[in-house]
């Protein structure tokens, strides 16, 4: 098909992500690439192409070298994607950062990346400047070895006005373009995501533009293919996920189609976008679904669209046959992960569907093209029909986690997800369950250790465990079983478990980003332990599904 040909030649041209803004500003100069819709604004592939290169001037202008890392934490809009694409064209790192994050979590992800400038908009610039701070504090008697390592950013903000000392953004993305020129070479480094993967803390996957066309094209050789240049595709989801990222962002890179900017979500008010703006293309989550789904004016909205993808989060079975009831339009579905740029699967490549039968319940189709997936046991082997954890194969996959390529794909390109699935006879993968605790929520991961250390930095705390539970807006929830110390709270009329719920409650607020809170927190006179001495998790989910349901 015509639409295959375009994307997949945009892909293949490129090197560099950035590269794919070039190709469409010599083949549709006056194509709207873009529109903002908090302030009407829009801008053409030609425009684009010529904003990309100024700011992309703009970053050298302030003393940054190819490889150096550009931290961001923006709303979804023009400058979002600007400060992405002109990072590419400049040979940077991108290190898009989640904009609910707590300053304590910024601090540790700017720390880490250890990034040369930081960018913000008017959301975020508070919380940034406070992490910005924090480093200067903490490096304040380092050595000059010590600070060369562990640099203290840069701050440039948008939307607001600049203190002393700091960047504004519209001053760096005036630079008089000039020729920048960036190593020609797939593999060089192009993005560092934060992703709380199975265990630990969050770790930054290191993304190659290799692997970032390589995800483009796959999803682009599907027939026929989701996005295409006569696309309206709705940009609801926050870019700084790889979802939004890659699988979005990316996907209309790649065909050249519109992409239209929403930077929060209200159920009525973006049906009325889809409308105004004729939109063809909606990826969302299962929360959106959820709100959408019964709601009489989605079926009018949906009249022009021509699919919907549900990814990040798994979709309830219910609750998709109501959206698609209400919105006349069928939910696609797939599975993916931070690691995988991401899309690994989709129902669009469904073996079942492609033979008439109906995709077995948790099903998330098959794997995209040039993507191989294995269902493997304990011992390595390769299953068939039965439960094994889910290793993944393409060129589509990360290099490893930051700084040294830790943890990535083996010798012979395979990398092991963390997930438990079965690979059915037609070649589908179905879901069963995650092969550690993670958790989550909104398509965001949830270290519940995490969460843990931070409660348990309370001293009225003497042990707590954390736990995910299903969640019919969310995907998933946190919820919080503490054990509080033998101490009876003074001054305070309140039941002692009260009051204690009230400071954990309190506690991560100030120290966690939203979606990483606990939504219920339970008292318990002591943890459930197995015979080694380790939480039995399993019986605490339980526990909260019980609750959640009132059986208890």
């Amino acid at each position: 098909m015509r639409y295959v040909i375009e994307a997949s030649a945009a892909a293949d041209r490129a090197v560099n992500v950035a590269d794919l803004v070039s190709v469409h500003a010599n083949d549709q100069p006056d194509g709207i690439a873009f529109v903002e819709v908090a302030t009407g604004s829009s801008l053409t592939w030609a425009e684009l192409d010529t904003q990309v290169g100024s700011l992309a001037s703009g970053f050298a202008s302030v003393g940054l070298v190819a490889g150096q890392r550009v931290a961001f934490a923006l709303q979804n809009s023009t400058a979002f994607v600007l400060t992405y694409l002109a990072v590419a064209r400049a040979g940077l790192v991108a290190v898009p950062m989640n904009t609910a994050s707590a300053t304590g979590e910024f601090v540790r992800m700017l720390a880490d990346s250890g990034s040369r400038l930081v960018i913000a908009d008017s959301t975020t610039a508070t919380s940034l400047r406070s992490a910005v701070g924090g480093l200067q504090d903490a490096l304040a008697g380092a050595n000059d070895a010590l600070r060369s390592r562990n640099p203290v950013p840069v701050l440039a903000v948008d939307q607001t006005r600049p203190l002393p000392g700091e960047h504004g953004f519209a001053d760096l993305a005036a630079a008089s373009a000039r020729p920048v020129i960036s190593p020609a070479d797939r593999e060089n480094l192009a993005v560092l995501l934060y992703t709380s993967g199975t265990s630990g803390r969050p770790r930054g996957a290191m993304l190659s533009h290799r692997a970032l066309l390589a995800n483009v094209r796959q999803v682009a050789a599907i027939e026929p293919p989701p996005t295409r240049r006569d696309d309206v595709v709705l940009g609801l989801l926050p870019l700084f996920h790889i979802y939004g990222l890659n699988a979005i962002l990316g996907q209309v890179l790649s065909a050249g189609a519109r992409l239209v900017l929403v930077d929060r979500f209200d159920a009525e008010g973006t049906l009325r976008t889809i409308v105004e703006h004729a939109v063809t293309n909606i990826p969302l989550t299962p929360p959106v679904v959820a709100a959408w789904a019964g709601l009489p004016a989605a079926e009018q909205s949906f009249a022009g669209v021509r699919i919907v993808v549900s990814g990040a989060a798994p979709l309830d079975p219910d609750l998709r046959g109501l959206f698609e009831h209400t919105s006349g339009v069928p939910v696609e579905q797939g599975y993916g992960l931070t690691e995988a740029a991401p899309v690994v699967t989709s129902t669009l490549t469904s073996g079942a569907s492609a033979s008439g039968q109906q995709p077995l319940p948790n099903g998330v189709g098959g794997p995209v093209p040039g993507v191989q997936i294995e269902a493997r046991d304990a011992s390595g082997a390769v299953l068939v029909d039965d439960p094994g954890q889910i290793w993944v194969r393409g060129a589509n996959l990360f290099s490893g986690y930051w700084p040294d390529g830790q943890d990535g794909p083996d010798a012979d390109g395979w990398w092991p997800t963390g997930d438990v699935g079965l690979v059915d006879g037609d070649g589908d993968l179905v879901l069963v369950d995650r092969l550690r605790e993670l958790v989550l929520v909104n398509g965001f991961n949830v270290y519940p250790t995490e969460v843990e250390e931070v409660v348990a930095e309370l001293p009225d705390v003497v042990e707590v465990a954390v736990v995910g539970v299903p969640d019919e807006f969310t995907g998933e929830a946190v919820v919080a079983f503490v054990v509080a110390a033998d101490s009876e709270p003074a001054d305070s009329a309140a039941p002692a478990s009260e009051v204690l719920i009230d400071k954990v409650r309190s506690h991560c607020e100030q120290r966690l980003a939203r979606y990483k809170r606990p939504r219920d927190i339970t008292m318990v006179e002591g943890l459930p332990h197995s015979a080694t001495g380790k939480v039995a998790k399993g019986r605490l989910r339980a526990q909260a599904r019980r609750s959640a349901l009132g059986l208890t």
